[in-house]
């Protein structure tokens, strides 16, 4: 049987080989177009059975589909023959499928019974618990509505007594009013008959207590009770509406304030007549720049306005200062806290900047509708900012003296009484330290006060280009300057009203002072004749003379200005700054003749080199010496300078100030002269004593007083009594190092010294006036002590190259006295 079954494999696989080889040829013959469209998945029998009927071919169509069926049926035999082991498999599995889901349905249908009788078990209770929860429900709903029912009877005839007792139970009958709102929420209560009559009577009674609050808010602010007002706010915070009221109350601050600028600025208004009685048909055409009784409206209506404006921040920061120390009785939450909570700012703050921006935009719109008007804002722009100030200073002083009674505990108030004093003394600022509200009024008059500091600018120069034409030669006069003075003084004396405007003005002022100060620069006369001192005046130094006059005139002026206001310190520095200019220009316009007086005086000092003073002491008991002819010279020549060139100057003290010191450059040179005296007798001695004397008279005219000239004085007086003493008495003096110094006193002991102890600058062999320039060129004590120390040591190398054996009896002392002076040095 075996064998069979493996002779039965073999054909079976043959037989499997040959359908697979005819398989494939059966496959392309299935893909014909004739067999094609039995492959269509929208295949229809009658459709195809029709087209064959329509092109009558019949039998040729039916002997191919025969051959067709009979080829599907050979293929199909060979599929079966070729996989008849799967195919059986196949069968089994499917009769094991068959019990398998059997089983399941089984199952299946048990499962299901148990379900239903779970949920026979379930869905009766089930259905009772929800009719029981529907129940429940309801009840607590009607529960509830009664509850509310019986309080809000409860409290409407509460309210009823409290309206009876006026405002002093307006506070509770407002905490009534809020637990009836609370009780009203979320619950329809329409409909319900029991408290219909109450629901209106709570609506009317509601409006009555706000109308009846906000009228004792306005009057409490209107007469800034502090009761008054905290009690009506209690009432609007126990009404829940605290924070609407507020922002309405100073929205109608603020809509005020807008009509109020609006009719102050507006055009129409100023320029309408007082009398509007006009005759039928008459048309009254106003010019409103060119009366005063523009201005006059203006200027009343701005007054008003910040009238106006003071009133109601006063109001909105009593306000703000009665929401500051309010605290609710119950919650203790401080008022303003429910005010600025989640970032709002304070409400003066709000109604500040509104007001600033208001004024900022009406008076740019009614300034450029009208020129009239931008013309008298322009123009008299201090009195518009002493208006800006004095309201200002209205709301500090305000804002200092504004007090907060405590309210008593009868009508319900609480007031904060720990709040530090310092955190609310000035509310303007006390929560926006970056805020600076006075900057922020005075923002909107930046364009006037620009406008203002041009035209003042120009009303100062005016004057100053008048009296300076162009090309002109001469300065200005005495009533040309006071016209000038007159201008600076009125321009600050206007602009006192603001310290800003003040230092403004003041550096237009300095601008003012350069400009004079420039255009007397170009009259200045700087050619040679501008510093002679031979003849009398010239045309150039009389025309520097008048310069010098109107500079100084000029600058008393404005000292005087500066000593008579109340300047801010900024604008005394711009001013003090001014006048060193001037001062500079003064100096720069009389420093050729200084210096050439001073040269002359100089010349003439060095001349006492060419006069005797060898000689001895003239006979007789009482000698007379006359000082020397240099002397006499100096004298008069200085008188004279004095007399024709200084004298006509006016600034007595700038000119002392500058001749001192060339009556302190003359006892110098005439000291250091003196000193180089050689040879120097006894009877000169006594003629240098006189010049001594005399000096003081020659310098006398170019001072006050010559004690004023300090050291040079001093050195004058001490130097002379030396000319007599011994050069061991020289040497111990206390004035020489401290008052001489050590360079001329030795200079003067070389006028002891034998011939062959040369001076410095006779070793040099330099001229007198060259080595008076080297000592000017080199003030410094240790240069001049060198110098001298090298004519010393000539003079020892001169002793030892004649073998000599003795030195000068003063070279010791002089020896001693320069190391005395190098080692002090």
């Amino acid at each position: 049987m075996s064998q069979n079954l493996h002779v039965t494999n073999e054909v079976a696989a043959m037989e499997a080989g040959d359908a697979e080889s005819g398989g494939d040829g059966l496959l392309k013959e299935l893909n014909d177009e004739c067999y094609a469209e039995f492959l269509d998945e929208e295949f229809d029998a009658k459709t195809y059975t029709a087209h064959v009927i329509h092109h009558a071919v019949i039998a040729e169509h039916l002997a191919r589909l025969a051959q067709g069926i009979s080829q599907l049926d050979r293929e199909l035999h060979c599929q079966v023959v070729a996989r008849h082991e799967d195919l059986l498999a196949q069968a089994t599995g499917i009769e094991s499928l068959e019990g398998v889901l059997e089983m399941m349905q089984t199952r299946i249908a048990a499962l299901q019974n148990t379900v239903d009788r779970i949920r026979t078990k379930i869905v009766d209770p089930y259905n009772k618990i929800v009719v029981r929860t529907a129940q429940l429900a309801r009840l607590q709903v009607a529960c509830d509505l009664l509850r509310r029912i019986i309080r809000i009877l409860y409290l409407s005839k509460r309210l009823q007594g409290q309206l009876q007792g006026g405002s002093r139970e307006l506070t509770k009958a407002a905490q009534s009013l809020s637990e009836l709102d609370y009780l009203s929420q979320g619950v329809d209560l329409s409909g319900i008959d029991v408290i219909e009559n109450d629901l209106l009577f709570i609506s009317r009674v509601r409006l009555e207590v706000e109308n009846q609050a906000k009228r004792i808010l306005e009057q409490g602010m209107e007469i800034q009770n502090p009761s008054q007002v905290g009690t009506a706010l209690q009432v609007f915070y126990n009404l829940g509406s605290l924070r609407e009221t507020i922002i309405s109350v100073v929205d109608g601050y603020k809509s005020s304030v807008q009509e109020s600028i609006s009719s102050a600025l507006d055009i129409k208004v100023l320029t309408q007549p007082a009398n509007t009685r006009g005759a039928p048909g008459r048309a009254v055409i106003p010019i409103p720049g060119n009366t005063a009784t523009f201005r006059a409206a203006l200027w009343t209506n701005l007054e008003k306005l910040m009238d106006l404006i003071c009133a109601a921040c006063s109001q909105v920061q009593h306000l703000q200062k009665v929401l500051t120390k309010k605290r609710d009785p119950v919650t203790h939450v401080c008022f303003i806290d429910e005010i600025v909570k989640d970032g709002h700012p304070d409400i003066l703050y709000i109604f500040w900047n509104s007001i600033t921006q208001m004024l900022s935009v009406e008076l740019q719109k009614t300034t450029e509708a009208s020129t009239f008007l931008k013309q008298a804002l322009e123009g008299e722009f201090p009195k518009l900012l002493r208006l800006y100030n004095e309201l200002w200073k209205r709301l500090q002083q305000y804002s200092a003296n504004i007090q907060v009674a405590p309210v008593g505990g009868g009508s319900g108030l609480e007031l904060d009484l720990t709040t530090p004093e310092n955190d609310i003394q000035d509310l303007f600022t006390s929560t926006k330290q970056d805020y600076n509200p006075e900057k922020a009024l005075k923002s909107s008059l930046q364009p006037y006060e620009a406008a203002y500091l041009s035209k003042s600018l120009s009303r100062l120069f005016d004057p100053i280009n008048l009296v300076f034409p162009q090309g002109g030669y001469s300065p200005p006069s005495s009533d040309e300057m006071d016209s000038i003075i007159k201008t600076i003084a009125s321009e600050l004396n206007v602009a006192l009203v603001d310290p800003g405007l003040t230092v403004a003005v003041a550096k237009n002022v300095a601008k003012t002072v350069q400009l004079f100060c420039v255009k007397s620069e170009q009259l200045l006369c700087t050619q040679g004749d501008a510093s002679q001192v031979i003849g009398p005046l010239t045309e150039g130094q009389r025309r520097n003379v008048a310069v010098v006059n109107s500079l100084y005139q000029l600058q008393q002026a404005v000292s005087k200005v500066i000593s008579g206001l109340a300047l801010p310190l900024d604008a005394e520095r711009a001013l003090t700054a001014s006048l060193e200019s001037v001062q500079a220009l003064m100096g720069s316009a009389v420093q050729p003749l200084l210096m050439s007086v001073t040269d002359s005086v100089e010349a003439i000092l060095i001349t006492m080199h060419q006069e005797d003073f060898s000689g001895p002491l003239p006979a007789g008991d009482k000698p007379d010496m006359p000082c020397s002819l240099y002397m006499r010279e100096l004298q008069g020549f200085v008188a004279r300078v004095m007399n024709d060139y200084f004298r006509p100057l006016q600034c007595l003290d700038f000119l002392y100030d500058s001749t001192e010191a060339i009556a302190q450059r003359a006892i110098a040179l005439f000291i250091r002269h003196a000193c180089l005296l050689r040879p120097l007798g006894e009877g000169g001695k006594m003629r240098l004593a006189a010049d001594f004397a005399q000096m003081e008279l020659a310098v006398a005219p170019l001072c006050r007083r010559v004690s004023d000239l300090g050291k040079a004085y001093r050195l004058l007086r001490s130097f002379r009594p030396l000319l007599f003493q011994t050069s061991e008495h020289i040497a111990s003096s206390q004035t020489v190092g401290d008052l001489i110094p050590y360079s001329t006193i030795l200079h003067f002991l070389f006028t002891r010294a034998p011939a062959e102890l040369k001076s410095p600058h006779q070793r040099a062999e330099w001229s007198i006036a060259r080595y008076s320039q080297w000592l000017d060129d080199h003030p410094s004590e240790k240069d001049r002590l060198t110098l001298i120390r090298g004519a010393l040591e000539a003079y020892v190398q001169s002793v030892r190259a004649r073998q000599g054996r003795n030195f000068a009896p003063v070279y010791p002392i002089m020896l001693q006295l320069l190391q005395k002076a190098t080692t002090g040095t």
